[in-house]
């Protein structure tokens, strides 16, 4: 039976004690950083230190995102935003309400990635309405970047501080 338990253990849906609900975190706000409206942080950097096809190349690549973004949000924005406020709100009444750690847990990873979802949808209809190109959409990028690791900052702390709270109150109940 020994095997049974390292499964039950490898799966535990205790989730705040579980290493793999701490890498899925790290791996989710790293590629959230990485990958600025869809485009890659690297091509940014290049573009601004090459500047010409490098620029060119970025360009073009923020417009096919741009506009997928914004055509995804014209189309069925409305949709979406009622279908994940409903996803967020029935988390949180069964995280904090009822106290289901796995809803906690979900919730704490879901609710962030929506604001910068807001984020990206604003950032998108900046660069689209302002036609940004050159300088200021590198800086664009980037300041949507900076505001996206903040977010992941703060969204690390609040769960690693309400992880260790719930382990802590698990393990002297326990």
């Amino acid at each position: 039976m020994q095997w049974y338990e390292n499964i039950s253990e490898l799966i535990d849906m205790r989730s705040f004690s579980n290493l793999w609900y701490w890498i899925a975190l790290a791996v989710l706000w790293s590629s959230m950083s990485r990958w600025v409206i869809g485009v890659p942080n690297d091509m940014v950097l290049r573009a601004k230190r090459y500047e010409g096809q490098a620029q060119i190349d970025l360009e073009d690549i923020v417009r096919v995102s741009t506009n997928r973004i914004l055509y995804i949000s014209t189309v069925s924005g409305l949709w979406m935003l009622g279908l994940v406020m409903f996803m967020i709100t029935s988390l949180a009444i069964l995280g904090f309400y009822y106290w289901v750690e796995i809803a906690q847990a979900v919730f704490l990873l879901v609710f962030p990635m929506a604001l910068v979802g807001l984020l990206s949808l604003s950032t998108a209809r900046l660069i689209q309405d302002q036609k940004l190109d050159g300088v200021a959409l590198r800086m664009r990028l980037t300041r949507h970047r900076f505001w996206v690791q903040l977010i992941g900052m703060l969204s690390i702390l609040v769960t690693a501080m309400f992880g260790m709270y719930q382990n802590m109150s698990i393990g002297a109940l326990g």
